[in-house]
C-alpha cells in the first residue's frame, strides 16, 4: 500500500513538475515595452532566425522596420515617441508572418490577426477602460424571414440600463466589407468609447445595435452554424441591396424587446466602409426611421450589376429624405482614402441641391484609426 501512494505522489510530483516546466519555460519577454517617453521597444527571441521584421500601423505605409540581434533576441525601439493610440503590429521572421507571442492581445481584423497596444493621452483615453460605470454588451438573435436566417447582434446597453425603467434612443451602427456585428466592438472599442463619453456627460446615453451586414451569414466566423469557416471579404448578397431591405427587421426586434423611443429622431443609423454605404441607402430608402446619418469613410455607388430597387430613383429619394428634414447628415473621411473622390463627388451633389449636412475630413486613408475618431466625434452630436 506504502509502495502505492509513493508511486502515485511521485507521477504526481513529476506531472506537476513538468506542467510547470511547460508553463514557464523559458523566461518571458517583455514586448512591447512602453517607455516612459511613449517610445516603444519590441522583442522577439528567435536565435536561429537570420531576419526579424516589424510591421505596424504607426510605421510609415508600406514600410517595415529591421530589429538587430543580440544574444537571439531581436530588438527594436522606436525613434520616436507615439502619439496616444492604439497600435495593431505583427513580425516577420525570415518572411514569414506572425504574431508577438510575449503580448496575448490580439485582434482579428477578416482573416488577420495582430497583436494590439494603448498609448494613453488625449483622445485615446476614450478607447481605455476607466473606473466609470459600465454599460452591458450583448449577443442576441434574432429571426430574419426576409433572409431565412436567424441572425446575431451586439448590443450596448448604456449603464443603469438593467436596473431602469426608462427608454433610449438607438444608434445603429454598421461595420464594413469583411467585419461582422463583432468588429465595432473589438477595432472599434465602441463599448469604452460609449461608456467614457457618457460618463463625461458628452453623449446621451443610448442603445448601440452593431449588426452583421453580410446577408448571407448568421453571424461572426466561427460563431455560428457554419463552425470554424475562414473569414472572406467577398460573400454572396455583399452589397446587393438584400442587407438593407432586410433591416426593417432588426428595427422591429429592437423595437419589441428593448426599451427604445420608437421616434425618428431617436434613431440613428451610420457606418464605416459598405456600412457607410448601408446607412446612406437604408437612409434615403426609409426617410421616417432615422433622425441621425453617418457616412465614415462610405462606399456611395452601388456595384456594377446591382439591381435591386434600393437602389433605384436615388435622387428622388434623397430629395424626399433632405425634405423631412433629417436632423443631422454627417459626412467624414481620411485625405488619402480610395474613397475620397467618390465622397467628394456625393458632396457635390448635395451642395447642388442645397441639402445640408456636417462634414469632417481627417488625415490618412481608410483605417480603424480614423473610424475610432468618427465615432468619438459623430457620437455626441446624436439626440440632442
Amino acid at each position: 500500500m506504502k509502495n502505492t501512494l509513493f508511486c502515485v505522489a511521485f507521477m504526481l510530483f513529476s506531472f506537476i513538475a513538468h506542467a510547470q516546466q511547460a508553463l514557464w519555460g523559458t523566461p518571458a519577454l517583455q514586448s512591447p515595452e512602453i517607455h516612459a517617453d511613449n517610445t516603444v521597444t519590441f522583442r522577439y527571441r528567435a536565435p536561429k532566425a537570420v531576419r526579424v521584421q516589424l510591421a505596424g500601423d504607426f510605421l510609415p505605409q508600406g514600410q517595415l522596420a529591421e530589429l538587430t540581434e543580440v544574444d537571439g533576441v531581436w530588438q527594436y525601439t522606436t525613434p520616436e515617441a507615439l502619439q496616444p493610440e492604439l497600435y495593431s503590429y505583427s513580425f516577420i521572421v525570415d518572411g514569414v508572418k506572425t504574431t508577438d507571442p510575449n503580448n496575448v492581445y490580439l485582434i482579428r481584423d477578416v482573416a488577420t490577426v495582430t497583436n494590439v497596444f494603448l498609448i494613453q493621452g488625449g483622445r485615446a483615453d476614450l478607447y481605455a477602460v476607466n473606473q466609470v460605470p459600465h454599460g452591458t454588451v450583448s449577443k442576441v438573435w434574432y429571426n430574419s424571414p426576409s433572409l431565412g436566417l436567424q441572425r446575431r447582434l451586439s448590443i450596448y446597453t448604456p449603464p443603469g440600463y438593467e436596473s431602469g425603467s426608462k427608454r433610449y434612443p438607438v444608434f445603429y451602427l454598421l461595420h464594413g466589407m469583411g467585419g461582422d456585428e463583432n468588429a465595432w466592438m473589438e477595432l472599434g472599442r465602441t463599448s469604452q468609447i460609449l461608456d467614457n463619453l457618457i460618463a463625461q456627460g458628452k453623449a446621451e446615453p443610448m442603445i448601440v445595435v452593431m449588426t452583421n451586414g453580410n446577408a448571407a451569414l448568421e453571424a461572426a466566423p466561427g460563431e455560428s452554424s457554419l463552425g470554424f469557416a475562414a473569414p472572406t471579404i467577398q460573400l454572396p448578397k455583399t452589397m446587393d441591396g438584400s442587407f438593407e431591405s432586410a433591416f426593417p427587421e432588426v428595427v422591429a426586434f429592437v423595437d419589441k424587446h428593448y426599451r427604445t423611443i420608437r421616434k425618428k429622431n431617436s434613431r440613428a443609423i451610420a457606418g464605416l466602409s459598405m456600412g457607410g454605404f448601408h446607412s446612406l441607402h437604408i437612409s434615403k430608402h426609409y426617410p421616417d426611421t432615422f433622425g441621425y446619418i453617418g457616412l465614415f469613410s462610405a462606399a456611395i455607388n452601388p456595384n456594377r450589376g446591382a439591381d435591386s430597387p434600393i437602389y433605384k430613383d436615388t435622387d428622388a429619394k434623397l430629395k424626399r429624405q433632405f425634405d423631412k428634414k433629417p436632423a443631422l447628415y454627417w459626412i467624414a473621411i481620411g485625405k488619402t482614402d480610395f474613397l475620397y473622390a467618390d465622397n467628394e463627388a456625393f458632396r457635390k451633389l448635395l451642395d447642388e441641391k442645397g441639402y445640408p449636412y456636417t462634414y469632417y475630413e481627417s488625415e490618412e486613408g481608410h483605417i480603424w484609426k480614423n473610424w475610432r475618431i468618427y465615432l468619438t466625434e459623430f457620437t455626441p452630436l446624436l439626440f440632442k
